[in-house]
This record gives C-alpha cells, sequence and structure tokens, in this order.
C-alpha cells in the first residue's frame, strides 16, 4: 500500500511493510553507507548518489554544514525540508566517496574527480568551482619502495631460501607486505580535498571503515572524544580523516597495512574495512540513523547470452565470481537476518493486539524483544545493488580510470538507484 502527498517542493511517501509505515519526510537523522569494490565501486555510488539527488536527496557536509542548517532554519522555520544526508559511513572504497561528500564537496566535484565522461555535455556543463584535481594512477599505486628495497636481498641473496622448500619460501622470502601503500590516497585527500581533516570538525557525522591487522577487532574511526575498544571492535577518534580513508582502502595484497599512530606513541596497523564486514550498516543504527540508505558494487555474474558461460574467461574471472558470491552471501545474510528481526517484532506486536493485553502488558513483551534482538522498529533500511542483468559491472575493472568505463558504471549505479528509490519515491 502506497500513498503520496504534496508538501512544498517534496513529496512525502508512505510504504506500508509488517504494520510499520516509511515517512522519509519526517526522518530525522537519514545515513548512507557505501561499501568497497575499487575505482569501479566509487563510480558506482556516484551513480547512486546521483540518483538520489534526483529524487531530492541533499547531501551535507563540510565545517559550515552547522552554520548553513541554522540559517536555513531560521528562515523558514515552517518550510517543509528536503530530505538530508547527515551521517556517512564508507568501508574502502565507499569511504573514500563518503569523506569527499562529508567535506562538503559536491557530487560535481567526485564527477571531476574521476573524469567520469570527460569529454560529454554532463563534464562540461559542472562550475569551475566544483572542480577536483583529477585522481590519476599515482594517487592509486604508490609504489611500496622502501619496503621492496629492504626485501629484495633478504629475498634473493639468502640461500637457505631456495634450499628449504616451497613453504620456507613462501614463509621467508615473500615478507614483502605490500607493492604498493596508500599514501598517495591520503596525500590526495589532505591535499586537495579536506578543508577540515579533523572528524568532529564537518558539521556532519562520518565514520570509516577498517580492520585491525594484528587483532580480529573491526577499527570505526569517526568523531569520538575518547577512544575505546571491545572484543570485536575498536573506536579510534585520534586519527586525521585522511588517514582513516588511508587505512580503509588498503586491499590486501595490493596494498600494504597503513600505520596509525596512537597518542602513546605506540603504532596500530590497519587495512581494508570489506575484511570484517562487507557492509556496516550498523554503525549508521548504532548512531541513531532512523533511515540507512546502503550501496554495495559487489554482484556475482549471472548468465548472459551476450557475454556466454564464466568458464571461457579464466581464472581472474573465476576468482572474481568466487569472491563476489562469499561477498553477495555475507550482505544477503545480514539484510535476511534484520528482516526476520522485524517479522518477529510485527507479528508479535499483533499477537498481542489480537489477545487485548493492556498497554503496559503490551509494551513490556515488546521491550523484551526489542533488547534482546537489539531491534529498533524506528529504523528502515533502503539497499541498492546492481541489477543481476548488469553483466558489464561485473567484467569492468576493479581499478581503472578510463573515463568512458567509468560513465558506463556510473549509468549502471544511477539506474539501479532509481530502480530502488521508485519503490520510496
Amino acid at each position: 500500500m502506497k500513498s503520496t502527498e504534496n508538501s512544498g517542493f517534496t513529496t512525502v511517501v508512505y510504504v506500508v511493510n509488517y504494520f510499520s509505515v516509511m515517512n522519509i519526510q519526517k526522518k530525522k537523522k537519514i545515513a548512507l553507507v557505501l561499501s568497497g569494490g575499487g575505482i569501479k565501486a566509487a563510480a558506482y555510488h556516484i551513480g547512486v548518489c546521483l540518483a538520489l539527488k534526483e529524487k531530492g536527496f541533499v547531501f551535507a557536509g563540510g565545517p559550515k554544514e552547522l552554520v548553513r542548517q541554522k540559517f536555513a532554519e531560521a528562515q523558514n522555520p515552517d518550510q517543509p525540508t528536503s530530505p538530508t544526508i547527515r551521517l556517512y559511513v564508507g568501508s574502502s572504497a565507499g569511504s573514500f566517496v563518503a569523506s569527499v561528500l562529508a567535506s562538503g564537496r559536491s557530487l560535481e566535484a567526485l564527477i571531476t574527480a574521476f573524469q567520469v565522461g570527460a569529454g560529454s555535455p554532463l563534464f562540461y556543463d559542472i562550475p569551475k568551482e566544483d572542480y577536483l584535481k583529477p585522481i590519476g594512477y599515482r594517487h592509486l599505486f604508490h609504489l611500496n619502495s622502501r619496503r621492496i628495497l629492504s626485501w629484495l636481498p633478504e629475498s634473493l641473496l639468502q640461500k637457505s631460501l631456495l634450499t628449504g622448500g616451497l613453504e620456507v619460501f613462501l614463509k621467508k622470502g615473500f615478507t614483502l607486505n605490500g607493492l604498493f601503500n596508500t599514501n598517495g590516497i591520503e596525500r590526495y585527500l589532505r591535499k586537495y580535498v579536506l578543508d577540515e581533516n579533523d572528524f568532529s570538525r564537518l558539521g556532519v557525522e562520518l565514520y570509516v571503515i577498517s580492520t585491525q591487522l594484528n587483532h580480529s577487532r573491526k577499527t570505526i574511526f569517526g568523531p569520538y572524544l575518547e577512544s575505546s575498544k571491545t572484543d570485536t571492535t575498536r573506536y579510534i577518534g585520534y586519527s586525521s580523516i585522511s588517514e582513516a580513508v588511508a587505512a580503509s582502502t588498503s586491499l590486501p595484497p595490493v596494498y600494504a597495512p597503513y600505520p596509525i599512530k596512537k597518542p602513546d606513541g605506540n603504532t596500530l596497523y590497519h587495512y581494508d574495512g570489506e575484511i570484517r564486514d562487507t557492509l556496516s550498516t550498523h554503525v549508521a543504527a548504532d548512531h541513531g540513523a532512523d533511515l540507512i540508505i546502503a550501496s554495495y558494487s559487489m554482484q556475482p555474474y549471472h548468465y548472459s547470452p551476450e557475454a556466454g558461460s564464466l568458464h571461457t574467461y579464466g581464472m581472474p574471472a573465476i576468482m572474481n565470481q568466487a569472491l563476489y558470491q562469499v561477498l553477495e552471501q555475507k550482505v544477503a545474510r545480514g539484510i535476511q537476518f534484520q528482516q526476520k528481526k522485524k517479522d518477529v517484532y510485527y507479528e508479535l506486536k499483533k499477537a498481542t493486539e489480537e489477545l487485548n493485553l493492556s498497554v503496559t502488558q503490551k509494551e513490556k513483551i515488546l521491550n523484551i524483544v526489542k533488547d534482546k534482538l537489539a531491534f529498533n522498529p524506528s529504523i528502515d533500511y533502503i539497499y541498492i545493488a546492481p541489477r543481476a542483468h548488469d553483466y558489464e559491472m561485473f567484467f569492468a575493472d576493479h581499478f581503472s580510470l578510463n573515463p568512458i568505463i567509468l560513465q558506463k558504471i556510473l549509468k549502471i549505479g544511477f539506474k539501479s538507484g532509481l530502480q530502488v528509490l521508485k519503490d520510496y519515491l
């Protein structure tokens, strides 16, 4: 059941599902969660964001955001406002896109940074003030030169590595921790994008996800006043934004783990944020979001007559398919688990109403369920992923900066976003 009503320049949409009502206009805190997947994922996320913009969403960000917000409220206190994203969660490539948006840069700035559609009218219509310095391969693939130089003599000159067998060779000979590092990405953000490199001074909330190398913990970088840790998660507030993104994008074995120095002088190494969780929507929920829009780009290949069977493409395609299937399963299980909790809650709510229990009794039962299931009925989720027939997305190179390829991926993200959002807006 769906109905709409006009309110100023916005549209209020109601979607009824399991006795719950999603009213996007009344959502108090909207979050955008972006997954990883290389440059391909970044281009896809930009397309999804363009679809959100097409549907009336606004991307807040930057140190002056609080001033703009207060001014808007003072000027038009009764005027309905567009649904505004003020909380960003990013992992790996998604952390790069999230940090650019949270810094106050526009979607058009992201388009110029990746040179998406360079040569097309869309590209030339972008105002000059929205231009960012184009990202180059020198930013993405900063050679891990110091580590390589220290590794070569040990790996190539020691006779024991040649006589100890294959296992010894692999363990002792390949001590190189990555061909490249993410220093170029950190420098690009710090020098060309971030006017403010402090999480607490953005005017919006930004959380960057990585994985602690020498532990089993997930790491969440954000505007924390004090850093803390649990058995499964470390919360870090002392890192700069650019360093956090560099840590989150350190995909092994291509990139070396990224060092983050603690206030006490010790160093913690981190790598790709997708290792522990493929889609960290819980971070947005934990920080008060009541509408979470999640974009992820890992769609396994579904047979298409145009492309044929993957067995003819060789090991790289088959390995990508295996990885995508694992990641998709992780995401699907998370979504299904969230839906099951929702089903249990609303079926139980229906049962308490049919039993004519008192308000106090119903609230007591439902509060127990919410507590035990860690379920918040006020939170709604919108998931956006490539459609099964978008096989070009699967075959695209993860790290290509070819503007024609990126434009195709952006269009796939845009169409995917519109396809999903039509059910809500």
